[in-house]
């Protein structure tokens, strides 16, 4: 019997180390800032058109030096941004994560199926400050619409009406803006995007506990459903990988704009997979993603309706609660008065997206679309464990052993067809089940060769001391019985 032994933890396959996956990052003194990696929480009330966008900051360096610059659809009020715990990211990245799930064999010579059990801010109110931009020519187009000052962030929101005069502003109040932004500044003002400018108040962050910058997260009303990633490119070096955690009211999230793909699932591989799974993983991504580079890809997709208790097969943790949901943006649900911090009721939907973009590949923002499919996926690899087995005398054990060596070649094989990795170096995985076969098979025949009488296979000591004592007490009975009837015919005689 075979059942899942579920491998806590969070996969985070890709490091992160200064990320911007909407916008670019700009710094002082000419510093270097690349974002590869980001990963954000996209809220969607499809009734309300509200969407809460959360974005994580983990950026490395001397944090005096961070800004960034985010395009925005609407000039947002104070009370429209946060500053959040950084620990959402966690949870969701946990919860969501791909997985690893163990399976055990029951020993085949077992009479009884041997049963396993799976491990299982405040508000403020809203003050709209304007102040209009330099009158020289040089700034022309440029207006601060709001300042605001939220958590450890000063924050600006801007607009502009030509991507030169925003160039020359942010140059001029100390913000280095990454080479070759013009052009991809232009088609956002041309859209009338407005320019959200996030920059670190130290003063601030240090009166606060902690060595990090807090995600920010920004609501607004808008019936576009999308991320603006061309600008994050701007200081992009290679390839960026993002992460996106969508919740939604009624299905899967999709791109309308690129192709939407499920990464390989339901895999039974190797199981050395289990102390690099991380290393595999990337693998599986980059080779999937190698013949799909325009593609999007669906990592974990599950209905988390407040009525169905099964929100995940199996979990790496436990499914965010309402709380965090809320923290989150989900503003729709109903939550349940006599249990706060986990219940809830109404229609939720958990959606998470891998993206690797680059200029060539994504020329366009990410463009989403809610889906009606509540069809629940997720990324999972299967480790099954075979049997230890201390007597090989049981009949069933060759035939098992045969069943094994066909499945770890089965599984060598989906290695090599989801992954870079080549079989050759793991020949040893196979080799192993290959002797065992051999020596039965040679120990079988010799048996067979044998002129003295073979026990049965798969009796325990004691069980053979007793077959053989019935034997000798057979044999001793026919022998007193031959005895006896050859004394009768002497005696006739």
């Amino acid at each position: 019997m075979k059942k899942t032994n579920l491998l806590f933890g969070a996969l985070t396959a890709f490091t992160i180390s200064a990320n911007a996956f909407c916008g670019f990052y700009v710094a002082k003194a000419g510093g270097k800032l690349f974002n590869k990696s980001s990963q954000v929480i996209l809220a969607r009330n499809s009734e309300t058109n509200r969407n809460t966008i959360t974005m994580a900051n983990d950026y490395q360096g001397d944090f005096s030096e961070f800004a960034m610059v985010v395009p925005v659809p609407v000039i947002l009020k104070k009370d429209e941004i946060k500053v959040i715990q950084k620990d959402l990211f966690e949870r969701f990245d946990s919860y969501s994560a791909p997985r690893l799930t163990e399976y055990f064999d029951r020993n085949p010579c077992y009479t009884d199926v041997q049963k396993y059990k799976a491990l299982a801010m405040s508000d403020s109110n809203f003050e709209m400050v304007e102040e209009e931009a330099s009158i020289n020519i040089k700034y022309e187009g440029v207006k601060i619409e709001a300042k605001y000052e939220i958590g450890e962030y000063d924050i600006l929101i801007l607009s502009a009406t030509e991507s030169n005069g925003l160039k020359n502003w942010l140059t001029d109040n100390d913000y280095k803006i990454p080479s070759g932004a013009d052009e991809v500044l232009t088609p956002y003002i041309k859209d009338n995007m407005k320019f959200f400018v996030a920059k670190v108040n130290t003063e601030r962050l240090n009166q606060r506990r902690g060595n990090y910058l807090s995600p920010i997260q920004i609501s607004f009303t808008h019936k576009k459903f999308m991320l603006p990633i061309r600008l994050g490119m701007a200081n992009a070096n290679g390839t960026q990988d993002l992460i996106v955690y969508a919740l939604t009211q009624n299905g899967r999230v999709e791109t309308s704009n690129y192709r939407t793909q499920e990464m390989p699932s339901n895999q039974k591989i190797p199981l050395f997979v289990e102390g690099v799974f991380g290393d595999f993983y990337k693998s599986v991504f980059s080779k999937k993603w190698t013949n799909n580079k325009s593609s999007v890809f669906v990592e974990y997709a599950w209905n988390l309706d407040g009525k169905n208790f099964a929100k995940c097969d199996p979990c790496n943790t436990t499914p965010p609660a309402s709380q965090e949901l809320l923290n989150a943006g989900v503003d729709w649900l109903n939550m349940n008065q006599n249990n706060w911090g986990s219940s809830y009721q109404g229609n939720l939907h958990f959606t998470r997206l891998h993206v690797r973009y680059d200029r060539e590949h994504f020329p366009q923002d990410l463009a989403f679309t809610e889906t009606k499919n509540k069809q629940n996926f997720q990324c999972r690899y299967v480790l099954t464990h075979p049997a230890s087995i201390s007597d090989e005398l049981c009949d069933h054990v060759l035939p098992y052993y045969k069943k094994v060596q066909k499945r770890r070649g089965d599984e060598m094989n989906n290695l090599t067809d989801i992954t870079w990795w080549e079989a050759n170096r793991y020949q040893a995985y196979l080799k192993k089940y290959k002797t065992k076969i051999a020596s039965l098979e040679v120990q079988e025949k010799d048996d067979e060769n044998n002129l003295l009488p073979v026990f049965p296979k798969g009796y325990t000591p004691n069980q053979l001391l007793i077959i053989s004592a019935g034997i000798l007490l057979i044999l001793c009975s026919i022998l007193r019985v031959a005895f006896s009837k050859k004394k009768q015919i002497y005696s006739l005689k």
